[in-house]
């Protein structure tokens, strides 16, 4: 996918009070529908474009509902996040302290789960609602770093009036999403807030290296699982007649017997034991082991899929249903991968991996990338997919699903080209 480049919101060598007050300014003439001073940075100005979409209240935002305790525990439980507190907290409480800064941990959905750090800063936090179980997604809290990092998937700093809602223009914040390992989920952000006077270009590069370092520690420890199924696996397989293999519940295969390994296969969300049609095997039969599944490949002929339904109803969770005369079978999509069938949905003739990349990154030179991220798909997706040209197989019906309420649900990097 390539290294993401971090941009800080102060410019190199910019006083910050000065840049405050052209921001104001930029801010206000936004607001107004006047011809703008100068131009926010792009990530901002798309954010901002966002927010006047939903009409979100620039004095207000959209106040919800704080979680009851109970619920933020729950979230706490079910968010995979507990696991990477103490890396997190770790890495970067000691500074948010001395910089007179808080950290954050927020779930996928924008939801504020632990808050730590200066005990100054925190009470100042109380007074804007930036406290735990308060939702601080876009579409909530407006532009932030931590509302729009969930909406963009990268690192965002965000400086005094770049924030949309005008009661966070005191505060400065930075951002990093993390990612479960296992199947490129997202998790959530981490977070550094703090007084607009504290903005530092740094901050955002330590934020994105700490959330790397949690997303390593989730990476060795599905390893470690991995590697306590593969000790399970042998012993099974041995006793298993014909085509099999173990994959852990997220479709890493543990071992296999009288199949060429591979890395990973595509499971249905919410598998459940019976017979099944996967795009790497074709018809199988799933049995339940400690810790993932015994996949059977049946002797039956393969049913083809008939019909794939492209989800996009969601901006927070793209979905590839896929249906066929052994039944359903539904895979949640990285936002990449819901670009790249997006675009192959628009054009069933096939793109190039030139051409794709032109789609995708509005440069058509990005095919190393294109040509990676499509044997992954393939791999997952080998009875849907073709390629020379990349494309939907020419039997399958391909559906794309859009918000019953319209609007843009195409994900932000798609060119604008494709968007039209």
């Amino acid at each position: 996918m390539g290294q993401v480049q971090l941009e800080a919101a102060l410019p190199v060598g910019a006083d910050p009070r000065r840049h405050a007050r052209i921001l104001a300014r930029v801010h206000e003439a936004a607001l107004a529908g006047r011809a703008l001073p100068s131009h926010p940075r792009a990530v901002i100005g798309a954010s901002w474009q966002r927010m006047r979409r939903l009409g979100l209240d620039p004095d207000r935002g959209a106040p919800v509902p704080m979680l009851a305790p109970g619920q933020l525990e729950a979230r706490r439980r079910d968010s995979g996040l507990a696991a990477v507190l103490p890396a997190l907290r770790g890495g970067l409480i000691t500074l948010a302290e001395q910089a007179a800064h808080i950290m954050a941990v927020v779930d996928a959905d924008g939801r504020v789960l632990w808050r730590d750090g200066s005990t100054a800063v925190r009470r100042r936090a109380d007074g804007l609602g930036f406290v735990e179980g308060v939702d601080w997604h876009e579409n909530a809290a407006g532009t932030n770093a931590i509302g729009t990092a969930l909406v963009t998937r990268h690192p965002v700093q965000v400086y005094s009036a770049e924030h949309y809602v005008r009661n966070q223009h005191d505060w400065t914040c930075a951002a990093a999403p993390l990612h479960d390992p296992r199947d490129g989920r997202l998790l959530g952000v981490v977070d550094l807030s703090g007084p607009a006077s504290t903005v530092h270009p740094t901050t955002l590069a330590l934020v994105d290296a700490v959330a790397k370092l949690a997303e390593a520690q989730l990476r060795t420890t599905h390893l470690s699982e991995l590697d306590r199924l593969r000790g399970l696996a042998s012993p099974l397989l041995a006793k298993v007649k014909g085509r099999a293999v173990i994959a852990d519940p997220h479709g890493w295969i543990a071992a296999s017997a009288g199949l060429v390994p591979v890395g990973r296969i595509a499971l249905p969300n919410d598998a459940t034991a019976g017979r099944t049609w996967l795009p790497t095997y074709g018809n199988c039969l799933l049995e339940p082991v400690p810790g993932g599944w015994l996949v059977r490949l049946t002797e039956t002929d393969d049913a083809p899929p008939t019909r794939v339904v492209l989800g996009l109803r969601s901006p927070r969770e793209s979905m590839l249903t896929v249906a066929g005369a052994a039944g359903t079978w539904s895979h949640r999509l990285s936002p990449r991968h819901a670009e790249m069938l997006y675009v192959l949905a628009l054009y069933r003739e096939g793109r190039s991996a030139s051409e794709l990349s032109l789609d995708l990154f509005g440069d058509a030179g990005r095919t190393v990338t294109v040509r990676a991220e499509m044997s992954r798909m393939r791999r997952h997706f080998g009875g849907i997919l073709l390629g020379r040209p990349y494309r939907f197989a020419d039997d399958v019906e391909v559906v794309v699903e859009r918000p019953t309420g319209g609007g843009d649900v195409l994900p932000h990097s798609v060119a604008p080209a494709v968007r039209a």
